[in-house]
């Protein structure tokens, strides 16, 4: 399609806001709608940028000036709402995960798999230049054949009870992100150990949730992936990535709000804290996600993960909770 795409967005909450500053900030987009069952956080986000409001993510999906949609909303309206988007022949972008349940995900694939329109998955993460950029010198041949990955991943601070309980679980909603960057660098995984901890919090455990987590897999290729995950770390958003080849290694580090040091007869190389929110650190790549997906529509070409992509996360993530819960490994 040529000229403008014009997007609707879906779910007004934490996510969706960060969706509308990329949506808005796009020369190739005009943002015409935002959708919430809860409507009064709706308005809020419209009258900042202009666009219409509904409370019925129907009639958004189904407007006349919606050519694209942003699923924004909870877990359980992801499957029905990309649905209906193949219905209205509109491209269609969801958060992460599709469904808690496979059995839902695999039952919309053929759906999927014979619309004309585009569905993209928000596995955000690809598209982090820093991770991007070993991603590629990786398939470049530079580090030889890979045989070690590690992906750690550390939230500064766990989410509520009120949200751990409807989550999910770690797996399937922390780790995802990293069984899908997993498959970013190796995309047929073979085989999931996993091990989960209550190191610090209660209330995670009480609703019978881990809130630390070490997945080990292999790669069909013998590749090892090592994947380190807990919902809180004491200096910050910890999120880097070690990929070793035959030939070297190549490494992402966490980022800083300013490369300042600072020297004194105490201390050396004294830094500001790493930055402390998923938006800072990210905010990059949910631009460039976003500009994806809209180049996809206008060219016809998806680059971005697809549900294919999501559903094989969720099988992973599946396959690390039976791990963790049994103490054996699961072939995939």
């Amino acid at each position: 399609m040529s000229g403008k795409v014009r997007v609707g967005l879906i779910g007004a909450g934490r996510i969706g806001q960060v969706h509308a500053t990329s949506i808005a900030e796009n020369p190739d987009v005009e943002f015409t709608y935002i959708a919430d069952v809860f409507v009064d956080g709706a308005k809020k986000l419209a009258d900042k940028y202009g666009t219409k409001v509904t409370a019925d993510p129907l009639e958004l999906i189904n407007a006349d000036d919606v050519d694209a949609v942003i699923v924004c909303s909870p877990t359980s309206t992801h499957v029905d709402l990309i649905s209906a988007s193949i219905d209205a022949g509109v491209h269609v972008m969801c958060e992460k995960p599709i469904d808690l349940d496979i059995n839902r995900v695999d039952a919309l694939l053929g759906k999927v798999n014979d619309a004309k329109t585009q569905i993209a998955l928000g596995f955000n993460r690809r598209f982090d230049p820093n991770f991007a950029s070993i991603n590629k010198r990786v398939k470049s041949g530079e580090i030889g054949n890979l045989e070690q990955l590690i992906i750690i991943s550390r939230d500064p601070a766990p989410a509520p009870k009120e949200y751990i309980e409807v989550s999910g679980g770690i797996f399937r909603d922390m780790t995802i992100h990293d069984f899908d960057m997993a498959r970013f660098f190796v995309p047929e995984i073979v085989e999931v150990t996993a091990r989960g901890a209550n190191s610090f919090s209660d209330y995670i455990a009480e609703v019978g949730d881990y809130d630390s987590v070490n997945v080990v897999m292999r790669g069909k290729n013998n590749e090892l992936i090592t994947i380190v995950n807990s919902r809180h770390a004491s200096f910050g958003y910890d999120q880097r990535i070690e990929a070793f080849g035959s030939l070297g290694m190549l490494t992402a580090s966490n980022q800083l709000p300013t490369t300042v040091r600072a020297y004194t007869a105490t201390q050396t190389e004294v830094a500001d804290p790493y930055l402390n929110f998923f938006l800072e650190r990210y905010m990059v790549a949910y631009r460039q996600e976003l500009a994806e997906f809209v180049a996809g529509i206008q060219n016809g070409k998806n680059t971005n993960p697809s549900y294919e992509d999501g559903r094989q996360a969720l099988i992973l993530a599946d396959a690390a909770l039976e791990s963790a819960k049994t103490g054996k490994s699961v072939s995939i």
